[in-house]
């Protein structure tokens, strides 16, 4: 006669050793990284990116800082870069769908103005399954999540970090400089962002925020931005009604506002402006005030030597 044998029990499954294998399924099944970029659209990616197109200099400017120039095929037109980049093939917005797929990118990074001008362009390389992020901080309290952006996309967090540790500590090392003049002290300024229709920028600017750190103040301060740039309409009579006041005419110079002082000078009617009577007429470098890389510590700085020195023009 047989005895009846007992089926062995299986041990019971702790869920403490449970718990981290179904971690392990669930980061599988989620992204592990997730974007929110400046056209609201929301971007999952497992890992960063390794083949990227940048159609804004300033984008590929701070991957470059980054070190991450090896996942960068293609730059745009704009791109002034140095001589190691001269085989690096070019594209523009303007360029068909076509140009861009044939480069077999995983992801091309632009700025809302392109998005906004060539909506079937960016439809179009979406649809054939390549992420489009589009990126472009308007003020600097988006500066350095915009740089933090480009290190998840890139796989340089660590990189995008320093860069923003490296500029807060210059910019608090001035900061404290500036704290110690008087308000009454610091000099009044018109920032022209574009002359042929007497635009400034607005309050909230990443140009202003360049003026406000270097000790300046903004004559301005009432401006409003327009279809949501970072530019504002002023007019030649609302810059004439401070004409006494303006010790300092600031104008950026670049692409966007192709100037001279000669020009600024002979402009009708800014004879009565007390910088142009005191030569206190200065162009500053586009890319130094106007664009979200780290150069704008620079831009910083050069300004602070114009307000607080006798600089000749």
């Amino acid at each position: 006669m047989t005895a009846n044998k007992r089926r062995p029990q299986r041990p019971a499954v702790s869920l403490f050793f449970l718990a981290p294998l179904l971690f392990l399924l669930a980061a599988k099944s989620c992204p592990a990284i997730e974007i929110i970029d400046d056209d609201a659209i929301v971007h999952h990616f497992e890992k960063p990116f390794s083949r990227i197109i940048s159609l804004y200099p300033a984008h590929t400017e701070n991957i470059v800082e980054m070190d991450g120039t090896g996942s960068l095929i293609g730059i745009s037109t704009g791109d002034t870069l140095p001589a190691g980049f001269s085989e690096i093939e070019r594209f523009s917005y303007h360029d068909t769908a076509e140009k861009f797929i044939a480069a077999h990118p995983d992801c091309i990074l632009i700025r809302p103005m392109i998005s906004q001008s060539t909506p079937n362009l960016i439809r179009k390389l979406r649809d054939y399954g390549i992420t489009v992020i589009s990126l472009q901080p308007t003020s600097s309290l988006e500066l350095f999540s915009y740089w933090h952006s480009l290190g998840l996309i890139t796989g340089r967090i660590r990189e995008a970090d320093e860069m923003t540790t490296r500029f807060t500590s210059r910019l608090t090392d001035l900061s404290r400089k500036v704290a110690a003049i008087k308000p009454q002290d610091r000099p009044r300024v018109y920032f022209e962002a574009i002359h042929a229709r007497m635009k400034t920028f607005s309050p909230q600017s990443i140009a202003m925020f360049c003026l406000t750190s270097a000790g300046g103040i903004n004559i301005a301060s009432d401006a409003v931005a327009r279809n949501q740039t970072n530019i504002a309409a002023y007019g030649t009579e609302r810059i004439l009604s401070h004409a006494a006041d303006i010790d300092i005419f600031l104008a950026q110079s670049g692409r966007m506002n192709r100037i001279s002082i000669d020009e600024i000078v002979n402009e009708p009617g800014f004879g009565a402006i007390k910088a142009i009577r005191d030569k206190r007429v200065y162009l500053v470098a586009e890319d130094l005030v106007s664009r979200p890389t780290s150069k704008l510590i620079e831009g910083i700085l050069y300004l602070h030597g114009l307000l607080y020195q006798d600089s000749p023009q």
